[in-house]
């Protein structure tokens, strides 16, 4: 046999991997910068140390003491009771008619605001430039008025003898308000308060939710409505969603305005809230200066402080699942 002359085809040496790529070290972090924050924010931390850390110890302190006109002028010690102003307190049965009715104030107040605030952020969607630069400014002007200026406007407007209201409403056919006091029964009252107080939170949420809304996709509304939703099906599965935080964070903080009115009550009633008009705000001020038993209105202000960090913590929640969801 003769042998294979033929030339054996060359075999590439193997392709060899890239050399890695240098990694960015990092530069060391300082530890003086660490502690730059800390040192930033201290001035704004002592000075709510200052004004807030004191009267809560303060308040803490008088609502485990007996404490009255006494130990006020230093007559008296003041005496460490434990938790019989507490007890004293969750005993009555007029706190709890105050709480009821301050849950049901506050709630009638953070349900009609966020739904003209969301009805009129809507509206100012689908108005011209012109319009909503007007809308805005009111809003604004209203917003920025002074709480005892408005509540005097409103005590104005629902006088009996002298209220434009009574008069504009006796206008219409079978209404007779002329000379109706609007503040004879404490439901009544109370609905003129909460219109007072939704008139003055609406602006905010307004303002808060024509921002949100305009951070919602046009994209995602348009294939809606080519998929066949309707306006309430365009808001309930697109724009409702997005603005969810937004809403979460509106309601949260107007409980927390609502539970605790003051100077609407206050002034509207002269000073001098009935019975039928109390809220937990003015409840603890009459126990503490007009009864003068500042222990026991310590103790309804310390209550009042820890149902509204209750909401606090359901707004956290909140919060941490949208925020694990996302």
């Amino acid at each position: 046999m003769s042998a294979d002359t033929t030339t054996p085809a060359k075999v590439p040496p193997p392709r060899q991997a890239p050399p890695p790529l240098p990694v960015a070290k990092r530069p060391a972090r300082d530890r003086s910068s660490a502690g730059t924050p800390w040192l930033l924010l201290a001035p704004c931390l002592l000075i709510l140390a200052l004004v807030m850390g004191y009267p809560l110890v303060r308040l803490v302190t008088l609502s485990f003491q007996k404490f009255g006109q006494s130990q006020l002028w230093g007559f008296q010690p003041a005496e460490s009771v434990g938790f019989d102003n507490f007890a004293g307190v969750l005993g009555d049965g007029e706190f709890w008619a105050v709480v009821v009715r301050t849950i049901v104030f506050a709630a009638g107040c953070v349900i009609f605001t966020m739904v003209a605030g969301m009805l009129i952020a809507l509206l100012l969607q689908r108005v011209s430039g012109w319009v909503k630069t007007l809308v805005n400014i009111a809003l604004v002007a209203s917003w920025g008025m002074p709480i005892i200026v408005a509540t005097t406007v409103f005590k104005w407007l629902f006088d009996a003898d002298y209220g434009i209201l009574n008069a504009i409403l006796s206008k219409l056919p079978g209404v007779d308000l002329v000379g109706h006091n609007w503040f004879a029964s404490g439901p009544q009252g109370l609905a003129v308060i909460m219109l007072l107080v939704v008139w003055g939170a609406v602006p905010f949420v307004v303002i808060t939710l024509s921002a949100g809304l305009t951070q919602v996709p046009a994209e995602l509304e348009e294939a809606a409505r080519l998929d066949g939703a309707g306006a309430w099906g365009v808001f309930r599965y697109v724009t409702l969603p997005i603005l969810k935080p937004i809403i979460v964070m509106l309601t949260t903080l107007s409980v927390i305005w609502d539970m605790g009115v003051f100077p609407q009550v206050f002034v509207m009633r002269n000073g001098h809230p009935e019975a039928e008009f109390q809220l937990l705000t003015t409840y603890s001020y009459d126990r503490a200066f007009v009864v003068n038993d500042y222990a026991q209105g310590s103790a309804i202000a310390l209550l009042t402080v820890l149902l509204l960090l209750g909401v606090v913590a359901v707004y956290m929640r909140q919060m941490l699942k949208i925020g694990e969801v996302e």
